[in-house]
């Protein structure tokens, strides 16, 4: 099972710091656009909230999520309980942390033995190669020992690049000639980790093919072979999505999800983004637990995703 929780109670509060100047961008995009939306109201009402639809969906909460969220908030203008911008914060905290806490309730698959295979899939250009690095040297600093494979075998860079990582993390890293059969340097890669009592096997795979064969069916063989050689294996597939797509990467988001079995989310380059709010889009159209969020480039850049802290961020 992934390691999500905090090594201490000191580190809590680090970590908070860090998802605060994470969503800066989107927090004072939200901030100034509330302001506005409500500063000519004396109440809180329907027209308020009709201007706050905006605002929700520029941060990217997508028309679905924020068309749910405001019609609860109009039933309670409706009936005088929004007094002022103070208690619509509060009440729009609670409803967007009611969408996360559903997807983020889910539990981790519990994993008897070793080691957990983690399938990292996703389009080229999202950070999964170095999401897959951060994420070794995140396990790693839980005193695991990792695996790295280096599945994407179409993409010559990302051999090189995962090597690059291996080397940062002090991690190995399993891979076959530019080109070869991904199926094949998994079934390696996971006969040296049983033989060896690794903790995780964490597997790159293709965000494109250079060929006719389907990037799906692709994915699919691969998710035989990890089974064939280790029962219940892959135990999670991470989809690696990039926070500055929005909106656009759900689509993506959507085919991965039906095809290739992903069991949860690691949203990049949230620093990067005043759209910040697509973290609830997912959530709430995809169904799925945010697991970790990417903060920025260095190894220590991956964020346990916790709910509670990602919606007081938005608005504190």
């Amino acid at each position: 099972m992934i390691q999500t929780l905090f090594g201490s109670t000191e580190e809590k509060p680090r970590f908070f710091d860090r998802m605060k100047e994470a969503v800066a961008r989107t927090r004072e995009s939200l901030a100034e656009r509330m302001e506005d939306a409500v500063s000519f109201s004396k109440e809180i009402d329907r027209h308020t909230l009709d201007e706050l639809e905006a605002t929700l969906i520029s941060a990217d909460l997508g028309t679905v999520t924020t068309g749910e969220v405001l019609e609860k908030l109009r039933e309670k203008a409706d009936r005088k309980q929004i007094k002022n911008v103070d208690e619509l914060k509060r009440l729009l905290k609670e409803e967007l942390l009611a969408i996360l806490s559903s997807a983020n309730g889910r539990p981790v698959q519990k994993v008897e033995g070793t080691p957990e295979v983690i399938l990292v899939v996703g389009v080229n250009g999202t950070g999964k190669t170095t999401t897959i690095g951060k994420l070794a040297q995140t396990l790693r600093a839980q005193g695991k020992t990792v695996l790295l494979c280096a599945a994407d075998t179409f993409r010559a860079a990302a051999i090189e690049q995962l090597e690059v990582w291996g080397e940062r993390t002090g991690t190995e890293v399993i891979r076959t000639k530019a080109g070869g059969d991904p199926a094949a340097v998994l079934f390696d890669a996971l006969q040296a980790a049983s033989a060896r009592h690794t903790d995780y096997v964490i597997v790159d795979t293709a965000g494109r093919l250079h060929t006719k064969t389907n990037l799906m069916a692709e994915l699919e063989k691969m998710r035989r072979t990890a089974e064939r050689i280790i029962a219940g294996a892959p135990h999670e597939t991470l989809l690696v999505m990039d926070a500055t797509t929005g909106q656009n990467g759900l689509q993506q988001a959507r085919l991965f999800t039906q095809s290739a079995g992903v069991t949860g989310i690691v949203l990049t380059k949230l620093d990067g983004t005043a759209k910040g709010g697509v973290v609830v889009a997912i959530s709430r159209e995809l169904g799925l637990p945010v697991r970790y969020v990417g903060v920025g480039e260095k190894a220590g850049d991956l964020l346990p995703f916790d709910a509670k802290d990602f919606v007081e961020s938005l608005f504190a």
